[in-house]
């Protein structure tokens, strides 16, 4: 029996400072709406989606940063998404800034969460890789304090089984880094579920700008073929507090094709009907781990992190 899901990804586009959360669940459900029109069993929204991506700006004080983070989820907030989804029997991810406290520490991350169709939690993911800088940078037009604001995950990349497909997140950055597929692959994972808030500019390295979009669909297309898993990339867009977001939402097959695609930097969704007996053609052949990994060669990956150039 084939196992076919209609996934859905629900791109925002921009989300400013003054739009309050009721707003942008109110989008959200919109998009739900949508999605169940057009027979949607999933449907994937972005990295922190609940606020502007406040991570542009220096707080020196935390409890004016706080105001951007959940204390609890499902919230008051959020509960009419929660309630939709479960009323229309729909899975659905997004991603938020999660504070939690651990004992006497405070603990601060990026988020995202698959909730099912009963509106229950179902899996947890926390960013592992956490991209730009700690301090203000008085160089840069925008600031990217992600490593300020956010703890590093904890929870590693964990997949499961939810209806009767091997899923798994990952945030934005990690979809840079061959290591998140892998760990995910090494799962027999089928979806992978990515969400992005992703700039045109890079102040750092301006050199990079043009070759934005090409870079985030390599990183995507490369995972999804690498590891024989579809993945759904799902951004929030267009100009947001003055700085150009990529849109270009895609769902990208097994092969590392890109089956669907967003044509705005507006609230869009797309759909694509997923056949997930696809990845086991690429996870028998091509990547049959089991048969042609060679971890014993592999021990770099995990017992260095920078690179070292050979002695001479």
């Amino acid at each position: 029996m084939s196992r076919i899901l209609n996934i859905g990804a629900a791109q925002l586009g921009p989300i400013q400072r003054s739009d309050t959360r009721k707003n942008v669940v109110e989008r959200m459900c919109e998009l739900l709406k949508q999605a169940k029109k057009k027979n949607c069993d999933v449907v994937v929204f972005p990295e922190l989606c609940l606020t502007t991506f406040f991570p542009r700006w220096f707080f020196e004080d935390s409890s004016e940063v706080d105001n951007f983070f959940e204390t609890e989820m499902p919230n008051k907030e959020c509960k009419p998404l929660f309630d939709l989804g479960q009323k229309l029997g729909i899975l659905f991810s997004f991603g938020f800034a999660e504070l939690i406290k651990v004992g006497k520490d405070t603990k601060r991350f990026n988020t995202s969460i698959i909730v099912n169709t009963k509106g229950e939690i179902e899996l947890k993911y926390r960013k592992i890789h956490l991209p730009g800088h700690s301090e203000f940078d008085e160089k840069r037009s925008f600031q990217h304090l992600e490593k300020r604001y956010f703890d590093i995950g904890d929870l590693g990349f964990p997949v499961s089984r939810i209806m009767n497909v091997n899923m798994g997140m990952c945030i934005c950055n990690d979809r840079r880094w061959s290591e998140t597929y892998r760990v995910m692959g090494l799962q027999d994972v089928e979806l992978i579920m990515l969400g992005y808030n992703t700039p045109l500019q890079n102040p750092p390295a301006p050199e990079h700008d043009h070759l934005t979009s090409f870079h985030n669909h390599l990183s995507m297309q490369a995972g999804a073929y690498q590891n024989a898993t579809w993945v759904v990339g799902v951004a929030k867009a267009g100009i947001e507090e003055g700085v150009h977001h990529l849109g270009q939402s895609s769902i990208i097959s097994p092969s590392g094709e890109i089956v669907s695609m967003a044509t705005t930097i507006d609230d869009e969704l797309i759909t694509a009907s997923c056949n997930f007996d696809l990845c086991r053609s690429y996870k028998e052949t091509w990547f049959n781990f089991e048969k042609h990994r060679q971890p014993q060669h592999y021990h770099l990956i995990t017992d260095r992190i920078g690179a070292i150039p050979p002695e001479k």
